[in-house]
C-alpha cells in the first residue's frame, strides 16, 4: 500500500507556526557550543541557535 496523501489545504496558522515571534526579532535562543575559539581576536565566542526558526548567531566573550 502506498502513503496517503491529503490535499486538504493548510491553515495560515498551521503554515507559519512558530515564526511570527521570530519575524519580529524575538527569538528563542540557546546554546549550541560553549567553547569555541576565534583565532583572529584571541577571545572565546559563544554560539547561539533558535529553537523555532534555526538562526545562529554568535557572540564574543
Amino acid at each position: 500500500m502506498g502513503d496517503v496523501v491529503s490535499f486538504k489545504k493548510s491553515k495560515p496558522s498551521e503554515k507559519h507556526k512558530g515564526k511570527t515571534l521570530c519575524h519580529n526579532g524575538h527569538h528563542k535562543w540557546e546554546i549550541i557550543n560553549e567553547q569555541k575559539f576565534d583565532v583572529k581576536l584571541g577571545k572565546l565566542m559563544t554560539c547561539y541557535k533558535c529553537q523555532r526558526c534555526g538562526a545562529t548567531k554568535n557572540r564574543l566573550i
